[in-house]
């Protein structure tokens, strides 16, 4: 049998006051586990486990990924359960009604939107590097028109790999 304890309440942590941990002890075998809480800058905290197995053999039970963050991300922002898809804080939905394909490439990369100069600029700067070299174009030509795509992707994404002047 597991017993557990927590050292704080499970909110966003005060810094202030130092990290916020619960702590598993497995009673068999006397042995604990501190997990540290992390607070996101949106939604509830999470509960760091990456400990959890390596130290105790234990895993944790959740059917379906329902409590289970996946991954850190300073990008974007998911709640299932309320609908809520945020790229760098923008509601997906305003970003598809009121933004176009490159506006939004640039928000992820830079983490804002870009004004009007910004957007010349971009859009420039992916035009150039679009540009496919006159030999790419030749080996596409080399595939039968009946090849599968992923054997033609394969093939000229490694063909790329030797075109330094070209950029992906």
């Amino acid at each position: 049998m597991m017993a557990f304890q927590s050292s704080h309440t499970p909110e966003i942590p005060d810094t202030a006051s130092g990290p916020a941990t619960i702590t598993f002890i497995d009673e068999a075998s006397g042995r604990r586990v501190e997990l540290p809480l992390l607070g996101g800058t949106l939604g509830p905290s999470v509960i760091d486990i990456r400990k959890l197995y390596s130290e105790l053999g234990y895993f944790t039970y959740d059917p379906g990924f329902t409590s289970t963050a996946s991954c850190e991300s300073r990008i974007t922002f998911i709640d299932g359960e309320r609908g809520v898809l945020l790229h760098r804080g923008y509601p997906i939905k305003d970003l598809a009604e009121h933004c176009d394909f490159l506006e939004v490439c640039y928000l992820l990369l830079y983490g804002e939107l870009p004004n009007a100069i910004q957007k010349t600029g971009f859009e420039d700067i992916i035009t150039y590097h679009t540009m496919l070299n006159e030999q790419v174009l030749a080996f596409y030509r080399g595939f039968r028109r009946d090849a599968h795509p992923m054997a033609v992707m394969v093939g000229v994404v490694g063909a790329l790999r030797g075109c330094e002047s070209i950029v992906i």
